[in-house]
């Protein structure tokens, strides 16, 4: 038996949407219309594939039709699934590009080469995409911007990438020069 593939979340089910058995996906696509472009979605166990045909976008999410649901019972019992793809099926990131599974699991270093931990989780809360650093010999994290200024150089090949740590000052704010 071969090496299950790497997967991608592309979004969840957040809900039902009407009485048709359509649902409404929270999508981590740049374009939300995109959570269908790619073919057939998989569940997070890699047991069910999803047909997902995208209705419309709404302000909430993507409002969907998964084949072969068609009733909003159906489509509550789909509450919270989340929907993955093959890495390979898709496009290929451009430069200073990468997808965030891309970034989790790679070592986290300072720019004089020291070990600082290594990425366990690449988030967004709407302001841009923040790293979770587990910090080396500490149960502790560290969150830092996906930013130029706090990850200079980001080498997926050699399964690391350069982060520059904010400077902690006063009362536990960092300091943003």
């Amino acid at each position: 038996m071969g090496a299950e593939p790497a997967r991608v979340l592309l979004g969840q089910i957040s809900a039902a949407h009407g009485v048709r058995g359509h649902v409404l996906i929270r999508t981590y696509t740049d374009a939300p219309e995109d959570i269908a472009a790619h073919g057939p979605l998989w569940d997070e166990a890699g047991e069910r594939q999803l047909e997902v045909a995208v209705v419309r976008v709404t302000s909430k999410g993507v409002v969907a039709r998964i084949a072969g649901v068609n009733d909003r019972n159906a489509a509550e019992g789909l509450r919270g699934t989340r929907l993955f793809i093959e890495r390979e099926r898709l496009p290929p990131t451009g430069e200073e590009e990468f997808y965030h599974s891309d970034l989790v699991g790679l070592g986290a270093i300072a720019p004089d080469g020291t070990p600082l931990g290594e990425v366990i989780a690449v988030h967004n809360f709407g302001a841009g995409d923040i790293l979770e650093i587990r910090l080396a010999g500490a149960r502790s994290t560290a969150m830092v911007s996906f930013t130029r200024a706090f990850v200079p150089d980001v080498d997926l090949a050699g399964g690391r990438l350069t982060v520059a740590m904010p400077v902690e000052s006063g009362e536990g704010e960092s300091s943003r020069s």
